[in-house]
């Protein structure tokens, strides 16, 4: 039977993240020695790992499981140590812990973006500037802002989420100067969502489409990768403008996984020029929508 693409709020989600960090450790590469016989599996065998920590097989094994649901912070800590976690990383693991502890639960909802996050998006034209929730669903934006994800505007704004673009619209795969960066990064930052509030319907929905539409989306989904990012350079090849680079930043606006999503130009550079005509194009197509 195939497993469900999306871990549900308990035990065992946090094995799921726990098996699959496992898996992409090398033994070699962290001291242990090379054995005698071909490994079955890829990665660490669960008594290397738990030596590793320090704890019992038996006690990982129910991690794993789902069976343990409260480690302690000194057992997360050395699971993360011998993981390799990153700092990102180490804070998902702990909210999944969280999470399987019964902690940690946060409110759902979706309210609108407040007047004020409205007249910035339209303050800070002509930079392309997009507001999203926690699932990556675009809830608002300036002109610029959806005609740079170019062709998403042609999607009835109930389906205007930029991982559903990323995968499933055929312009992104020319866009984003690097697709692959910009697919891992997307599902990067969708996991880190699942730690926040795993039994949201439209994160499950969400996860779920993607991972039957798009092979790359679920290998990528599998891999537990968290990454939540702030500031980046982002290069886009426009069909309608050519090649120009952004500097990327997201503000956390503090209300139930609202983000804005703000790209930038240094003024009287070429980028800057191309993002002029990108705001031209943006407001001809505008001016040209039927009433």
């Amino acid at each position: 039977m195939a497993q469900a693409p999306f871990e549900p709020a308990d035990g065992t989600a946090l094995g799921e993240f726990l098996r699959a960090r496992r898996a992409l450790q090398q033994h070699t590469d962290l001291g242990l020695p090379v054995g005698t016989g071909q490994r079955r599996t890829p990665g660490l065998r669960r008594e290397e790992l738990a030596a590793l920590t320090g704890i019992s097989i038996d006690y990982y094994i129910r991690l794993e499981q789902g069976k343990e649901t409260n480690p302690s912070p000194a057992v997360l800590d050395a699971l993360a140590r011998a993981l390799r976690l990153d700092d990102e990383l180490t804070t998902h693991l702990f909210a999944l812990a969280d999470l399987a502890a019964g902690r940690g639960r946060r409110r759902r909802g979706a309210p609108a973006v407040r007047p004020g996050i409205a007249m910035l998006l339209e303050n800070v034209r002509p930079c392309p500037c997009y507001v999203r929730n926690r699932t990556n669903d675009i809830i608002a934006s300036n002109p610029e802002g959806l005609a740079l994800l170019s062709g998403i505007d042609r999607w009835p704004p109930a389906e205007r989420n930029t991982t559903r673009y990323v995968f499933l619209h055929p312009t992104a795969r020319t866009l984003y100067d690097s697709w692959d960066y910009a697919a891992a990064a997307s599902v990067a930052q969708l996991r880190a969502a699942v730690a926040i509030d795993p039994a949201d319907p439209r994160l499950t929905e969400l996860v779920t489409e993607l991972s039957t539409a798009s092979l790359e989306f679920a290998a990528l989904w599998a891999r537990h990768d968290v990454r939540r990012r702030s500031t980046d350079r982002k290069t886009f090849r426009h069909p309608r403008i050519g090649e120009i680079t952004f500097v990327y930043e997201t503000l956390d606006l503090g209300t139930d996984g609202h983000r804005l999503a703000l790209y930038q130009t240094v003024p009287g550079t070429a980028d800057y020029e191309a993002m002029l005509l990108l705001a031209l194009t943006a407001d001809t197509d505008e001016a040209t929508k039927p009433s």
